[in-house]
């Protein structure tokens, strides 16, 4: 197998480990807030913590990792945030896991950047959307797999014995990177036309700002998924915590899917129809379908039916995720990690308004319902913005 490939593996496990760091306290939410007596708008700042943090660093981590190359940053960012996780187990109080989590989303941020900048270095411009796609599906089996993995632990073992060993797992993944990464990439040293662009001359580009706004619906959605989930399936539909793990799962099992379809789609239409249709249609039908499935979960009263309107709602979704990527490399070129890192800055300013005003709009009207029809609204918002795009190497000039 090709040395490209086996980068990319490596940084699909390390997608894999992301997710599963990041996701696990919202399994294991109703345990937390009920040991540590929170209420849902402080657990709603919790997550937010994460979320402003990421968001704050997402820009420096990636212009970081454009000057002083992905392997050093990636391994400071992994043990950083493995720490943090492992000491999330410590947590005794609102103040101390606000704290906690605070730093647990600075040491995350920059990981996928810095992913962007070695996809950049390793795969050439027409086959970075399906490399992305191998990225976010992994990402989405990260998800998938959490409950599997948190909700059994939590109940032989607690909850802080389960973020005692996720801490672990990251530990043993950057002594693999360390290892086996190697240090100079195969384009890294040659003249691409993705490596042309300066950070400044991107954000001049209006299709820039237009892809950060896509971004933006695209992940005030997926934070819905990510955090308040569990909570909406227990609380708002009366889910078991028995039957979570299987209804909590098959949402990030058909993202995983549609993560991958969404790359090598794209891919295949621009080599049949260029650069830009190639890659908007992409997110324009996905966001839009995704917004009418979310829309179908209020309309059934049947859990089943929801469970499966949500799974199919995030798998359209999720289409966006390996495209905008793409895109945004390409914006980027040499500057791919601060692009990238812009963007999903945009990205997590959706998921601190979407974790924190869903924990407030519950409060304030006692209803999972709002939020969720809020979110169907934004995406499809975020597909008329999908539309406006001008994508394709054109932009890097």
């Amino acid at each position: 197998m090709s040395k490209k490939y086996w980068v990319l593996l490596l940084l699909s496990l390390l997608s894999v480990i992301t997710f599963l760091d990041r996701n696990a306290i919202s399994i294991a939410s109703v345990r937390i807030t009920t040991e540590l007596g929170l209420t849902e708008s402080q657990f709603g700042w919790i997550l937010t913590a994460f979320t402003i943090s990421y968001g704050l660093l997402e820009i420096p981590m990636g212009l970081w990792g454009d000057k002083f190359g992905e392997k050093k940053v990636i391994i400071r960012i992994v043990l950083a945030w493995s720490l943090f996780t492992a000491l999330t187990g410590f947590a005794m109080g609102f103040a101390s896991l606000l704290f906690i989590r605070f730093f647990f989303g600075a040491g995350e941020a920059g990981a996928y950047p810095n992913t962007a900048v070695s996809i950049r270095k390793w795969f050439p411009v027409d086959e970075r959307a399906r490399a992305q796609s191998f990225i976010w599906m992994a990402s989405r089996i990260g998800g998938a797999i959490t409950p599997f993995i948190v909700v059994p632990m939590q109940i032989n073992f607690g909850w802080r014995v389960t973020f005692y060993c996720l801490g672990v797992i990251g530990i043993l993944w950057v002594l693999v990177w360390w290892l086996f990464y190697p240090s100079v990439a195969p384009l890294e040293s040659k003249e691409v036309k993705s490596g042309t662009t300066s950070w400044r001359s991107s954000i001049n580009n209006k299709n820039f700002w237009f892809l950060l706004v896509m971004y933006y619906c695209y992940a005030c959605g997926v934070f819905f998924f990510i955090s308040w989930l569990p909570k909406y399936l227990q609380n708002g539909r009366g889910i078991t915590e028995k039957d979570l793990a299987y209804s909590a799962a098959l949402p990030f099992i058909l993202a995983a899917v549609g993560c991958w379809l969404g790359g090598f789609v794209s891919d295949r239409l621009v080599k049949r129809i260029g650069f830009n249709w190639g890659r908007k249609i992409v997110p324009v039908v996905g966001l839009s379908f995704s917004g009418m499935m979310m829309l179908l979960t209020l309309a059934t009263a049947d859990n089943s039916m929801a469970v499966i309107f949500l799974a199919l709602g995030l798998a359209f979704m999720d289409v966006t995720a390996p495209v905008a990527w793409a895109i945004a490399t390409d914006i980027g070129g040499k500057a791919s990690g601060a692009v990238t890192g812009a963007m999903n800055t945009a990205g997590l300013l959706g998921g601190t308004a979407a974790s924190l005003g869903i924990g407030y709009l519950i409060a304030w009207k006692g209803s999972y319902d709002l939020p969720v029809m809020i979110l169907a609204f934004q995406l499809l918002i975020g597909a008329g913005f999908a539309f406006a795009l001008k994508a394709g190497p054109s932009l890097e000039k």
